[in-house]
């Protein structure tokens, strides 16, 4: 079910499986899939225009970067081999034996000493590929000098970029550049080998990363360990894709309460409570803490409550879009904290549980199921850090986040963290800038409500809400031909068009 491993993970299978296997094996198989993919990404082009630049490096990666070039340049395409730095002292023997078959072969090899004349003469020429095999899973600091210049250099082209394995220069486990300030190369396109990887999806991993392919070099499934640790899908939640009886009623769907509303935020309940109703929920209330629209002309189904009007154990409460900070706000913070049924916390709701240790407390000893909904900096508050820190490993994170308040915790972001208390942890593939602009997290708490509100599981209706989210944001990239523009109110329909389609495929 689309399994991430983190690199000791990788580590520790790949030693298993080399055991086994005559030397050389994976590497020439991760070589001739890399040849492959190469092939397809070429395949619209005429033969006397396939020139391929392959940057290999002096370990392992490099290894599999010679392997595959010397397989191209036997299928008659133009390869040139730039070698990245100097021969190993204890270079890996695949690495050495892969390194002799290319020297046979018909690849060009690019001058590594005068690597400025180098770089200037690889800017003048008309690349259709560069395949980045420089350095894989286990670099440990920052690229530098020649290193950083090339990677600068082939930043600017315009031609489509292969990475192997991970791009040069990104941490495989956290999706960040390694070192401060430093650079990776941006990939159109990464194939990885044995298993995926978390960094390839969260953080700067999808800037970098580009299409991320799996090759598991067909390596038995024994020798993987366990994990838990996915990417999300459908997959992940498909038990509760179930059609709808026709013997129901409203009531059969849930009631959800959606509380927020301070002056000036008016819009952020009715934006979270319609996205609540068209994800399904039979019975939906925007509740104010004071002064409650009449109704809502755009969606009348939803139904407005005051606060302190309000049973707050009767429902699944969503708390936080526009509700401010003030004591009347906590009171009610509270007041959810101690209804005694689901809840989902957000926006300032979070920011009163940061200022209060007790509530913090109160919050982890619930019985009813919790779910969390921070920001990067939101999440630095709950957790007394800096959002640097928080992105720095947003996994780690999430799950501190999700064990210190007994909670689901959705760490919003690129390559949105889902974490729950038991450590299982789902990292989100949906989603585009486009959702960087205001109410979009509304409608992430309303969706993720509703489910739950449906008797939902909360960890299935966290995957379900934030693959939708994302998946919906996706869809109106491509209907407005970008990102930019895209509003928090186009979100719901397009979810509840997206939920319908995913039962009816089931």
């Amino acid at each position: 079910m689309n399994a991430l491993y983190s690199i000791d993970a990788v580590r520790t299978l790949e030693q298993a499986a080399l055991a086994d296997l005559p030397t050389g094996t994976l590497m020439q198989r991760a070589g001739r899939q890399a040849a492959t993919l190469a092939m397809s990404l070429l395949s619209d082009l005429p033969e006397k225009q396939k020139t391929v630049l392959v940057l290999a490096g002096p370990g392992n990666n490099g290894g599999d970067a010679l392997e595959m070039a010397t397989l191209l340049a036997d299928s008659g395409i133009s390869v040139s081999v730039l070698l990245v730095s100097n021969r190993k002292k204890n270079e890996p023997e695949e690495a050495r034996l892969a390194r002799q078959k290319a020297i046979k072969s018909a690849i060009h090899w690019e001058d590594a000493l005068s690597i400025k004349t180098t770089l200037e003469s690889l800017k003048k020429r008309n690349w259709s590929l560069v395949v980045d095999g420089m350095f894989g899973i286990g670099l440990k600091e920052a690229l530098t000098g020649n290193r950083s210049e090339l990677v600068e250099t082939v930043n600017t082209f315009s031609c489509p970029v292969l990475a192997l394995d991970v791009p040069s220069g990104l941490n495989a486990d956290t999706g960040n550049v390694v070192g401060q300030d430093a650079v990776a190369i941006k990939a159109t396109h990464t194939i990885t080998f044995l298993a995926d990887k978390p960094g390839l999806h969260t953080g700067k991993g999808r800037d970098y990363a580009g299409q991320v392919h799996v090759a598991p070099l067909d390596v038995d499934k024994k020798y993987f360990p366990e994990t838990r640790c996915w990417l999300n899908s459908p997959k992940l939640f498909n038990r509760l894709l179930t059609p709808r009886l026709h013997d129901t009623h409203k009531g059969s769907y849930g009631r959800i309460a959606i509380v927020g509303g301070a002056d000036g935020m008016a819009g952020a309940p009715v934006l979270a409570a319609r996205t609540a109703l068209y994800t399904g929920s039979g019975l939906c209330y925007a509740v104010y803490l004071k002064n409650p629209p009449v109704y809502d002309p755009v969606t009348p189904e939803l139904m407005f409550r005051a606060a302190h009007q309000y049973d707050f154990s009767s429902d699944v409460i969503v708390i936080g879009p526009g509700l401010g900070k003030s004591p009347v706000a906590r009171e009610y913070v509270e007041k959810t904290i101690e209804s005694g049924k689901p809840a989902l916390f957000d926006a300032d709701a979070l920011n009163i549980l940061a200022e209060s240790v007790e509530l913090q407390e109160s919050l982890a000893d619930r019985s009813p199921p919790s779910v969390i909904t921070p920001h990067p900096l939101e999440a630095a508050r709950l957790l007394g850090t800096d959002s640097i820190s928080i992105q720095s490993d947003r996994l780690k994170a999430a799950m501190q986040l999700a064990t210190k308040f007994n909670a689901i915790a959705i760490l919003k972001g690129s390559g949105t963290v889902i974490c729950s208390p038991d450590g299982k942890t789902v990292i989100n593939p949906t989603g585009n800038p486009g959702l960087a602009t205001a109410g979009t997290g509304d409608v992430l708490s309303g969706m993720t409500g509703s489910l739950i509100a449906q008797g939902w599981s909360a960890w299935e209706a966290a995957l379900a809400a934030v693959w939708l989210h994302g998946k919906a944001a996706d869809i109106l990239e491509k209907e407005h031909r970008g990102c930019i523009g895209i509003t928090a109110g186009e979100i719901a329909p397009v979810a509840r068009n997206l939920l319908n389609e995913c039962i009816a495929k089931k």
